[in-house]
């Protein structure tokens, strides 16, 4: 069974920095991938970064970057030059199997795990 917990949320003032992490576990194939969503009050979800756990190949909104330390099994998500308007919960959440096709732009339903969130609250 595929888990993913999500760390690193919390308060940072604007202009700030912060680093997210994603540890996860129960993968059975290799071509996985975790991507970084975050929801603000009212809003949907919105897709913030992917990487595939094969090739690396990854992609993210400006400001932020996602990598992938595979000796820890942890996916992070560095923010930078954050705004209030960056404040929401952030979710991690895996493709299982990309069986050979890219991680940007996947729609919602097609990621079979999701973490518990992160709450993320820039102040200003």
């Amino acid at each position: 069974e595929v888990q993913l917990v999500e760390s690193g949320g919390g308060l940072v003032q604007a202009g700030g920095s912060l680093r997210l992490s994603c540890a996860y576990s129960g993968f059975i194939f290799d071509d996985f991938a975790i991507s970084w969503f975050r929801q603000a009050p009212g809003k949907g979800r919105e897709m913030l970064s992917c990487i595939k756990n094969t090739d690396g190949r990854r992609d993210s909104v400006e400001g932020f970057t996602t990598s992938h330390d595979n000796a820890k099994n942890t996916v992070y998500l560095q923010m930078n030059r954050l705004k209030p308007e960056d404040t929401a919960v952030y979710y991690c959440a895996a493709l299982l199997n990309t069986e050979g096709y890219g991680c940007w732009s996947r729609y919602e339903y097609e990621f079979g795990a999701w973490g518990q969130g992160t709450q993320v609250t820039v102040s200003s």
